[in-house]
């Protein structure tokens, strides 16, 4: 597990996603593109709970127009997707942009 938390969400791609969900004990990929209203809504978010809980959550964002292979791994269809990974494992997704004390109290609930 890394020592060097991130403290601001960290650009993930097909090539570097199973590394970065491995290197953290928790980790949050959010799955999202450039056009996407909601996820625009997120970066705030995303970015103030990084910083937040640095330390605990390492937060991950993989663009999905860029990031095909991912994508179609998870299944990702509707996208704010938010992908929660415990020790590399897949245990939970979040569909649509939501406020950071929500997604917090889903975290915490994984800690």
């Amino acid at each position: 597990m890394s020592e060097n938390w991130p403290d601001k969400p960290v650009k993930v791609t097909d090539d570097k996603f199973d590394e970065f969900v491995n290197d953290y004990d928790l980790a949050l990929i959010d799955c999202w593109a450039a056009w996407c209203g909601p996820c625009k809504m997120m970066e705030p978010v995303l970015d103030e709970l990084a910083e937040d809980m640095q330390g605990e959550v390492a937060v991950g964002k993989l663009n999905v127009d860029e990031n095909k292979e991912k994508s179609r791994d998870y299944g990702i269809s509707s996208i704010p997707t938010l992908l929660i990974f415990k020790d590399g494992e897949n245990v939970d997704r979040l569909v649509g942009a939501m406020d950071k004390e929500t997604l917090k109290q889903k975290l915490d609930s994984y800690k």
